[in-house]
């Protein structure tokens, strides 16, 4: 099968992709990164060297809830009730609860979203790291211009609705072309919040806004949500006081950023981020790095040059993925999360990161001595839009097609 055009080679395309060969039999060496840190196991977890080889994993996905319209994901509110809610791309949030779908929206902002794009709609939700006490929640979508939005909400008196009137306008970022809007809202251990933005969009970067400064596409944003409106700077962030710079960067160099998480043991980001071509990325930033990052585009598709052809990633101080496979493979990175639920002790730190167009899952975990394990752990007939993460670590795996379902295994 030819690989998809530039359009069909991101996150939410409908398109069918025969994979170009079979995997490798064994897991690709992959290099320690040098600005990592060794996970640290939880308390009820097997220290690392108790835990089993990647490869002797046998995974498993297990149904929760379907009857979702384009879910593309999926997180908890930190509130003690063990709801799940579930992005759908249309515009609306849905609640599972005692798993079962709520058939009312817990927010339909469908008549403000525009989702005509593969890439547009509404992208994720994240809930205020104190949300209990102050109900806010913060969204990011493509208007109907195709504009990114960030947007506050506040939940009603009634917990199972937010207030679908309360909308706050935070940040809008203009949008040059459809795709590459990358979307994912996530509040780091810091409690600020974290915003992923896609390079702008067409193919190959044109214009190389993912290296320019000047610009918030191709980055990963910090803004502080609390202490000012609609939004304040926080006073570390790597560019405060460069002129030539936008003060909310907190990195650059990223395509299309396909969901970013946190591990709640360590602190460390993992991001996984859409290739052109010929590469998928995943990336990782040790808790504590002090932003500024380079993670390479479009210097760099995954481990490889790619404008120029040749360069010299240590010169250029660029940050090289953990992780990569190619377009045999797949067509189209969707990060996760790292595992620290309890229900699967031997499944603590492994990071689970997927395909979309061909429903491949793989593993990746930060050894004791530093180096990074992975392999493949299951090839699943999912179309993958995200996973997600409830309040106590458990991890699932949203199906573009309509259902959401837990990642389990030994």
């Amino acid at each position: 099968t030819a690989p998809p055009t530039e359009a069909e080679s991101d996150a939410q395309v409908a398109v069918e992709l025969a994979p170009g060969g079979d995997p490798p039999a064994t897991p690709t060496e992959l290099p320690p990164s040098p600005t990592s840190s060794p996970l640290s196991p939880t308390a009820t977890s097997p220290s690392p060297a108790q835990l089993p080889a990647l490869d002797a994993i046998t995974l498993r996905l297990d149904p929760v809830a379907d009857g979702f319209t384009k879910p593309l994901y999926l997180t908890h509110a930190g509130d003690g009730s063990g709801r799940l809610f579930v992005v759908e791309q249309a515009g609306r949030i849905m609640i599972i609860e005692n798993g079962a779908m709520n058939p009312t929206p817990f927010l339909d902002i469908v008549s403000i979203v525009g989702s005509s794009g593969n890439e547009q709609g509404l992208l994720s939700v994240a809930f205020h790291p104190n949300y209990p006490e102050n109900g806010r929640l913060f969204v990011d979508y493509t208007n109907q211009q195709g504009d990114t939005e960030i947007a506050q909400y506040t939940v009603s008196s009634d917990p199972n609705q937010a207030d679908p009137n309360s909308g706050e306008l935070l940040l809008t970022i203009d949008q040059p072309y459809r795709n590459h809007n990358g979307g994912q809202l996530v509040f780091g251990p810091d409690g600020y919040l974290y915003i992923g933005m896609g390079d702008g969009g067409s193919a190959n970067d044109p214009e190389n806004r993912a290296q320019n400064l000047g610009t918030l596409l191709g980055k990963i944003l910090r803004l502080d949500v609390d202490n000012a409106a609609p939004y304040g700077v926080p006073a570390d962030n790597p560019f405060v006081g460069n002129d030539q710079a936008r003060p909310e960067i907190w990195s650059y160099g990223w395509r299309n950023p396909w969901r970013i998480s946190f591990d709640r043991a360590t602190g460390d980001m993992y991001v996984g981020d859409v290739g052109q071509n010929q590469y998928e990325e995943i990336d990782f930033e040790a808790a504590g790095a002090p932003g500024g990052q380079n993670y390479g585009w479009r210097l760099m598709e995954g481990l490889h040059c790619f404008n120029p052809s040749s360069c010299d990633p240590a010169a250029l101080g660029l940050v090289l993925p953990v992780a990569e496979y190619d377009h045999g493979q797949g067509c189209s990175v969707t990060g996760g999360y790292a595992y620290r639920g309890q229900q699967f002790p031997n499944l603590d730190g492994i990071y689970f990161y997927g395909d979309y167009c061909t429903g491949l899952i793989w593993g990746l975990r930060r050894e004791a001595d530093g180096s990074w394990s992975q392999a493949q752990l299951l090839s699943s007939d999912r179309r993958i839009s995200s996973f997600g993460e409830d309040e106590t670590g458990e991890v699932y795996l949203v199906d573009q097609s309509g259902a959401i379902l837990s990642i389990g295994g030994e």
